[in-house]
């Protein structure tokens, strides 16, 4: 089975609300997921992401923290997704690849219907909306 690495941003706000987006494309089209994307060779999880949010998003965040890794089986590859708490440090968080984004609150993060292995961040996620 093809295994992909990404690294996946829980950009969040003053307000401790956490930035979802939505698909534009692909097979998994629709679904909610974090923002960031595939590392490229000699890359690390951390210049990958900056680089993929500028690219997607046309925003350049502050990586602070290292949250989790999520290894999932999906029917036609294994994923490994690298997750780093972040903020926007310039940008307005603009969807160049997104069908569409929202700003997430503790209480509202199980109102879209995330991508399965996002789903397992969903659960910190919501702890740290509480701080």
């Amino acid at each position: 089975m093809k295994t992909i690495e990404v690294s996946a941003a829980i950009i969040h706000d003053s307000a401790g609300r956490i930035f979802a987006t939505q698909r534009g494309y692909g097979d998994m089209q629709g679904g909610w997921e974090f923002p960031g994307g595939k590392i490229e060779a000699g890359e690390t999880p951390e210049a990958a992401l900056k680089r993929e949010i500028l690219e997607e998003l046309d925003t350049q965040i502050v990586v602070e923290q290292f949250i989790t890794t999520v290894e999932y089986d999906y029917p036609n590859f294994h994923l490994t997704m690298h997750c780093y708490l972040c903020s926007v440090a310039n940008g307005n968080l603009t969807l160049k690849e997104h069908k569409a984004a929202r700003w997430l609150s503790a209480n509202e993060l199980d109102s879209v219907d995330w991508l399965t292995a996002d789903k397992v961040v969903v659960e910190e996620e919501k702890s740290f909306c509480n701080r």
